[in-house]
């Protein structure tokens, strides 16, 4: 139980203030616990983004995953693909993974967000594959970049609705794979 209460306050820290903000005294501040029982639970704050990781990356992907599955074109499930991701972007799991990413990590730490982004970009080179693409693994990795500057894009709360932004990155990047 004191992992999760220090995993969900590593989350709201890391929504609210972004990486400067996840630190230990603040984690012991949100749950309660002293500062050297944090220490018990994780060794470091690179600790704490790995568990962040691999306890929320896959719940975000299955959403994604879930958004494509009820598409039935390859340009429907491209679709999926993009809105669902930029749908997340107000979720606190999705805040924190996107404050990792920009985070200075050990090498460790930045290999496993690498794995994870991977499996994202795994599940929809099949559909890329399926509209004729000749090199859809290159087109799914330049897709989810312009799916990453989408999402700052709305983190930043910029002039554009998100809406705006989503229909603008769908119709970009239909027409791109397509060409």
């Amino acid at each position: 139980m004191q992992r999760g209460a220090l995993l969900d306050a590593a989350r709201s820290l890391l929504s609210e203030g972004g990486t400067e903000a996840l630190t230990f005294p603040a984690l012991a501040e949100r749950t309660g616990l002293a500062r050297s029982s944090v220490y018990e639970y994780f060794r470091s704050r690179a600790a704490v983004v790995e568990e962040l990781c691999a306890v929320d990356f896959p719940v975000w992907a299955a959403e994604v995953e879930n958004a494509m599955q009820g598409a039935e074109t390859p340009e429907a499930k491209i679709e999926a693909y993009v809105r669902r991701q930029l749908d997340l972007v107000g979720d606190r799991r999705h805040r924190a993974v996107v404050a990792i990413s920009a985070s200075e990590l050990d090498a460790g730490a930045r290999e496993k967000i690498r794995a994870a982004h991977g499996g994202l970009i795994a599940m929809i080179v099949e559909a890329l594959g399926d509209l004729g693409h000749a090199q859809p693994r290159l087109a799914a990795m330049l897709m989810q970049g312009s799916v990453d500057a989408a999402v700052r894009r709305i983190e930043l709360g910029v002039a554009e609705e998100p809406g705006v932004i989503a229909d603008t990155v769908v119709a970009m990047v239909l027409r791109g794979v397509r060409g």
